[in-house]
């Protein structure tokens, strides 16, 4: 595979600093979670059956792009927290469903609170004009790729 030319400046790559600003984001997010005792992972797993609910452990492994083993591990942890349970599926009475507790969505609801508060913090010194510039520009992105 061809190298790229070498930047005559010392400026990072456009995709360094992608990938900074998302570990950026990244860290702030497992720190921002920190006071629900909740990981990323977690966080992850609740917000998408909260939006699927109910739904097989499979759609929730699909969703986090983790094996279904792995995703029992995740919701095991939640459901000793009190923040799922686990249900039968009434097509399939071999199958188990997954859904919120209400303390599972007040939590959810919290997280996600804090998340868009965070995010917001992080962005506070771009203007309005530059956050919808950057949005547009990752949609683009995103949808092209």
């Amino acid at each position: 595979m061809p190298s790229a030319p070498a930047s005559s400046t010392s400026e990072p790559a456009l995709g360094e600093l992608v990938m900074q600003v998302a570990r950026g984001l990244r860290r702030r997010f497992a720190e921002t979670l920190e006071p629900w005792g909740v990981t990323p992972h977690e966080s992850r797993a609740l917000r998408v059956i909260g939006s699927h609910e109910p739904t097989r452990l499979g759609v929730v492994a699909q969703h986090l792009r983790i094996a279904p083993r792995s995703v029992t591990d995740v919701v095991d942890s939640l459901e000793a927290r009190g923040f799922v349970a686990r249900e039968p599926d009434p097509t399939d009475r071999r199958a188990t469903q997954v859904a919120l507790t209400a303390d599972g969505r007040k939590v959810l609801d919290e997280l996600d609170a804090a998340r868009r508060a965070d995010h917001e913090s992080y962005f506070a010194d771009l203007s309005e004009r530059d956050r919808a510039t950057l949005a547009r520009i990752l949609n683009g992105l995103i949808d092209d790729h």
